[in-house]
């Protein structure tokens, strides 16, 4: 069948399905472009560099080494280390909430993709559900048609489940990947957090 012919035997359902794919698509290839340019420094690696500036007594350089690496773990270690002389707690605060702030900067447009592929499955079946009617409708109507006609009728009707699945598997997959990439990132941040309050102790005595 040709595109045409697709959407002419899917109706309405089959241009839903086809915005849905579009914009699960962009939100997918926005998302990955964007961790994966904030997952190219490695935690250990920075968190060497910032010890090792720090024991020398340069925070400015710390600083810099913050404001530089373009991580999650990055952001939170720098809102740590300038609140650097404070009290423990207040620094602990601080990390806490750009923690929060990072996570909703990383599932930003997450739970789309997770939407779309729960419902695209559900919204070809709907297709499908009223294709068959409105063949055995087209039936009723002209009073024949045999077993050929039935199944030309159910075969056109299917052509939004076949649809739906192939919105749905693809953006289930990417789902389940940015939770994945996020609760890394989650960890990495919580880590680094935890380790500059041991710097910052360390550097205090």
């Amino acid at each position: 069948m040709t595109l045409f012919q697709l959407l002419k035997a899917g109706g309405f359902i089959m241009v839903v399905l086809i915005a849905y794919s579009v914009f699960s698509l962009a939100i997918i290839i926005e998302r990955y472009i964007y961790y994966r340019r904030r997952s190219r420094v490695k935690r250990v690696e920075f968190m060497s560099g910032v010890a090792k500036e720090l024991s020398k007594g340069n925070v400015s350089s710390a600083l810099e080494i913050c404001k530089n690496t373009n991580t999650p773990f990055a952001s939170v270690v720098l809102a740590g280390l300038s609140l650097s002389g404070h009290d423990e707690v207040v620094i602990s605060n601080t990390m806490e909430r750009e923690v929060t702030i990072e996570i909703t900067r990383l599932e930003r447009l997450t739970s789309v993709v997770g939407t779309i592929g729960s419902t695209a499955v559900y919204i070809g079946l709907l297709g499908t559900v009223f294709g068959i009617m409105r063949a055995f409708q087209d039936i009723s109507k002209s009073g024949s048609g045999g077993l050929s006609v039935v199944i030309n009728g159910i075969a056109e009707a299917l052509v939004t489940t076949i649809a739906g699945l192939c919105v749905a598997v693809p953006a289930v997959i990417a789902y389940n990947y940015f939770v994945k990439k996020v609760d890394g990132f989650i960890t990495d941040m919580e880590l680094c957090a935890s380790e500059m309050m041991d710097l910052l102790s360390v550097k205090r005595k």
